[in-house]
């Protein structure tokens, strides 16, 4: 098995990352400096956008969402089977641009580099095994209904990074504002998110078994309520979900 990315962005790279070692892919694209440089890093083939036959290849779509009628102005062929990581471009719209036998589409997230991605996928379940054995090497994957759930999903899986990022770093700063060194809040911030992900209790249930009657926490809880932290973090998700359809 062997897989064509075309693209070579942030998530192109991520994606490449996971799949060394495991899977054997190409890179396409437009920029041959750059595709020397994605190919040296993961030393793979690399092929120019221009005239690329996709008859028959496993093509994973990792490039721009606006780029998309333009890239398939410059390939030619059917593809067996087309995983698209494009947000906000649904599996209907991509056939109207691009030919293939199967359509998949997935919704990655950056932590693919270091295997650890959580990977919402659907489209046609005939190639459904095919599409969770690639995307299994970058982490897990959760099957969802349709495209609609995928723009859903993309506002938790490939957005989130970015707004858990915000998170951790204010609360590094309040560390650091408490009086902790830089070094040792951003040590306690990161092992905080660490071990939050190995708890199998539901979120309420967490927060209830940290939550004591007066206690610290319930302190910073009220405060954060009052605030309304919950409905601003509610609130952002579903205006990505928003744009995401927008695309």
């Amino acid at each position: 098995m062997k897989v064509s990315i075309i693209g070579y962005g942030e998530m192109a790279k991520a994606i490449a990352k996971g799949l060394k070692g495991n899977v054997e892919f190409e890179v396409i694209g437009r920029n041959e400096e750059k595709l020397k440089k994605f190919a040296n890093d993961f030393e793979c083939d690399y092929y120019l956008l221009d005239g690329f036959d996709i008859t028959n290849k496993i093509i994973l779509l990792a490039i721009k969402p606006y780029t998309l009628q333009e890239v398939s102005m410059r390939i030619k062929g059917e593809a067996k089977v087309l995983i698209s990581i494009l947000a906000g471009k649904s599996v209907f719209e991509i056939e109207k641009y691009i030919k293939s036998n199967y359509y998949l589409r997935a919704m990655p997230n950056i932590a693919a580099k270091y295997q650890a991605s959580t990977t919402a996928l659907t489209g046609d379940v005939e190639v459904k095994e095919l599409g969770e054995k690639i995307l299994g090497y970058i982490g897990d994957v959760i099957w969802v209904n349709n495209d609609d759930e995928i723009d859903m999903a993309t506002a938790i899986i490939g957005s989130g990074p970015a707004f858990l990022s915000l998170i951790a770093s204010a609360i590094e700063d309040a560390g650091v504002y408490t009086g902790l060194k830089r070094e040792i809040s951003n040590k306690l911030t990161k092992g905080l998110f660490k071990s939050f992900t190995s708890l199998k209790e539901n979120f309420d249930t967490i927060k209830n078994q940290v939550m004591s009657p007066k206690g610290t926490t319930a302190e910073g809880v009220y405060s954060l309520e009052e605030d309304g932290i919950r409905g601003k973090v509610m609130k952002g998700v579903i205006k990505t979900y928003e744009k995401s359809k927008k695309i």
